[in-house]
């Protein structure tokens, strides 16, 4: 009985052995990983960037106006941004639909919308592997006016000097209601129109109802991008101040004037948009 028990312990042993060597031999699959980034209409300041850099991995940066401005004050810190050690987000305000819907060739104004952000871009600094995003304030289906606006913006994304930008759109994730039947996001209307008919493109979505937004709450994993309800977005806007009544009402999170601040920002001197995205660099701005 004992020589019977040691040769099975030795088969044993050897299947053990077997089972961890081709273990070992199988790449393991990392787990999804994102990081935090905050976008603000208006630079927050010198200042600001040590106590941000410290929980946000990226930061927005707008290459126009934002809305409501008549400049931005982001121009010209792009490689104060860089040293700091800040990715981007690069941002070009979209057009109103109202405006489109009275031009005689709304595809026209993507095409000149487009060499604006690009001629803008290359003055800043960033390299032509840089994504910009026009950002497009309107929820729901867009018309066919802007969908030919957006068009014309994808497909001429180039600068004077030749840089070939890549586009990318920031839009609702949020259901819009059209009928009893029928609910749509901006993304998903955009990918429908655009997907697999067009140059590539990457979506920024917001999305910040509880849930799936966790809030204005800063945890060590930031969500995933593809929680925010809009499975191939790259990057998610899931806090947007002040707090949105209509879709932030029950947020955890935000101060009691219905901003949201950084940890550090013990002054509530810069309210933030907060985000998530797959990469530190979502523009592929800091190289």
């Amino acid at each position: 009985m004992r020589i019977a028990t040691s040769a099975a312990r030795v088969a044993a042993l050897l299947l053990v052995a077997i089972f961890v060597a081709n273990t070992a031999s199988v790449p393991q699959e990392t787990a999804a990983r994102s990081y935090l980034g905050f976008d603000c209409n208006l630079y927050p300041g010198d200042d600001a960037l040590p106590v941000l850099r410290k929980t946000f991995a990226f930061t927005g940066y707008w290459l126009s106006p934002p809305p409501g401005e008549k400049k931005s004050t982001w121009m010209g810190k792009r490689e104060l941004l860089r040293s700091q050690g800040f990715g981007f987000l690069v941002l070009f305000l979209g057009r109103d639909s109202s405006e489109l819907e009275k031009a005689k060739d709304p595809e026209q104004l993507g095409r000149n919308d487009a060499l604006k952000a690009a001629d803008a871009a290359e003055k800043e600094g960033f390299g032509s592997d840089a994504v910009i995003f026009l950002d497009i304030e309107e929820g729901g289906r867009l018309s066919p006016a802007y969908h030919a606006y957006i068009h014309g913006w994808l497909w001429n994304l180039r600068s004077t000097q030749g840089r070939d930008y890549q586009g990318g759109f920031y839009c609702s994730g949020i259901p819009s209601k059209e009928d009893a039947h029928t609910q749509i996001t901006t993304a998903e209307d955009i990918f429908s129109h655009l997907w697999e008919k067009s140059r590539a493109f990457v979506i920024w979505a917001y999305n910040d109802a509880c849930p799936p937004s966790p809030g204005c709450i800063y945890k060590q994993d930031a969500p995933l991008p593809a929680k925010s309800g809009i499975s191939d977005a790259s990057v998610w806007q899931f806090v947007r101040s002040p707090r949105v009544k209509e879709t932030a009402r029950h947020c955890q999170g935000y101060a009691k004037d219905g901003y949201c601040y950084a940890p550090g920002d013990t002054g509530h001197s810069w309210f933030l948009d907060v985000n998530s995205a797959t990469s530190p660099d979502p523009s592929s701005g800091a190289k």
